[in-house]
């Protein structure tokens, strides 16, 4: 079982999915838009909700990203998009080499919190929020960090 970050955008889902998609050297992408299912004749959607993205999945190094546009008709429905601090994705792996490279290329057009660095809870750890004001953690060290201190509890 696996815990996935997922992300809703107010109408720019695509181009995120695009960003992500070179920054994290994807392996595999799915999009589906509005407009790939049959409308309800009823309730047909404007067209300019049609082209946005409806689900859609990035996978890289083992991780996985999903993404939608909220649609401004559903609204009332689900609220207004707010962009906030509650939302962090973690990337935690070994390799120090695509750790950096990762932080480096989600950084263009963002800003950088903490510069990857040496910590006394990781050798390698740095945070940045993106062009999409998403929040991302890297850590080099989160589970060896997790065992030592948990170890020396016991």
């Amino acid at each position: 079982m696996s815990a996935i970050a997922y992300l809703n955008f107010d109408g720019i889902a695509e181009k995120a999915i695009e960003f992500y998609s070179e920054a994290l050297n994807a392996n595999e992408v799915k999009k589906v838009k509005f407009r790939d299912f049959p409308q309800d004749p009823n309730y047909p959607l404007p067209e300019n909700e049609l082209n946005m993205i409806m689900e859609s999945s990035i996978e890289f190094a083992g991780g996985k990203l999903m993404m939608s546009d909220i649609l401004p008709s559903m609204k009332a429905v689900t609220g207004e998009l707010v962009k906030g601090n509650n939302v962090l994705i973690t990337v935690v792996m070994d390799d120090k080499q695509t750790l950096e490279e990762y932080f480096n290329q989600l950084s263009v057009g963002g800003h950088v919190v903490m510069p990857l660095s040496n910590t006394p809870w990781s050798s390698c750890f740095g945070m940045l929020v993106d062009q999409f004001g998403v929040a991302w953690k890297f850590n080099s060290d989160a589970d060896k960090f997790l065992d030592s201190i948990i170890s020396n509890k016991q």
